[in-house]
């Protein structure tokens, strides 16, 4: 079976070098240090100072040149920082696609959740979010950021999925915890909701955020599923990566929202963490195996 994630190009060490010393001659001599993978982007570290994401997936074309639009128009006074594209690649004829340069946001992704800086991240997060989502849409659809045609929060679309992969979970022994599992999946029902549409980051969890030494949320990347949707899809990060006892400062700072939203949020971030932990356990990534695992914990506490 084929799995979303495997590759069409992958970009190596040596091409990523050809073809950003071919179109940007200003940072020759270019040194490149590969520091991960996504299912849509291979990621190089460059001189120290930037990071290149080039597509793996045609699929992932669309969502690069719409991230490369959107971005530069939040990240004046963002509470969080961001990517700042700063580089647009062109395809030529060693590579098929545009790529994007940016200058590198420091941090590092949360691999143990249980040190991190609740109250702090909360209200950071809370802002964030308040601004993405506050964005004008008209101007969004202006700029080309496309509507949600996933059904990324449709329960009834996606719950099937949602418990094969952790079936798959239980099975490898990852997950223990069968009766918080099954107490989750008999309450799911479908929420026939039509919220407000807003701005929405898209792809909001353990693996696109960062953190700084003090175990405080930093930054968020990895903009490439931005879109215009149910603004659930990026509360799900409050289930996902904020200890229980500091939800509440989250909304404080974002505002209140109604119980059918918070349950879809809920819903995207057991969904997004099973997906994770079942990638990180085909990678063979224990750390991201480890850290999805508490991800799904939190989200169904």
């Amino acid at each position: 079976m084929t799995k979303p994630w495997e590759a069409e190009f992958i970009v190596d060490a040596e091409l990523a070098v050809q073809l950003i010393e071919s179109q940007f001659p200003e940072i020759a001599p270019v040194e490149v240090a590969k520091i991960g993978e996504g299912f849509d982007n291979t990621i190089y570290q460059v001189n120290g100072d930037y990071l290149f994401r080039f597509p793996r997936r045609e699929i992932a074309v669309p969502l690069i040149e719409t991230e490369g639009i959107i971005l530069p128009r939040l990240s004046s006074d963002a509470p969080l920082d961001i990517p700042d594209p700063l580089f647009y690649g062109k395809p030529d004829h060693s590579y098929p696609w545009p790529f994007l340069g940016y200058k590198y946001v420091k941090g590092s992704v949360p691999t143990d959740l249980s040190k991190i800086n609740g109250e702090e991240s909360a209200r950071l997060l809370g802002k964030m979010l308040k601004k993405i989502h506050h964005f004008p849409i008209e101007k969004a659809v202006e700029l080309g950021v496309p509507y949600d045609r996933l059904y990324r929060v449709d329960i009834e679309k996606r719950k099937d999925k949602m418990k094969e992969n952790m079936e798959v979970l239980m099975e490898s022994g990852h997950w223990k915890w069968e009766e918080k599992w099954r107490t989750f999946t008999d309450s799911l029902t479908h929420i026939d909701y039509e919220s407000p549409k807003a701005l929405c980051h898209g792809d909001l969890h353990i693996r696109n955020i960062l953190v700084d030494e003090k175990h405080t949320i930093s930054g968020i990347i990895d903009w490439g599923d931005v879109h215009i949707g149910n603004p659930a899809v990026d509360l799900s990060i409050v289930y996902s990566f904020l200890p229980k006892d500091s939800r509440c400062f989250f909304f404080e700072e974002y505002g209140e929202v109604d119980d059918d939203l918070l349950q879809l949020a809920r819903f995207k971030a057991v969904y997004t963490a099973a997906v994770l932990a079942v990638y990180g356990m085909d990678k063979k990534d224990s750390s991201l195996v480890s850290a999805s695992i508490q991800s799904l914990k939190r989200s169904l506490d």
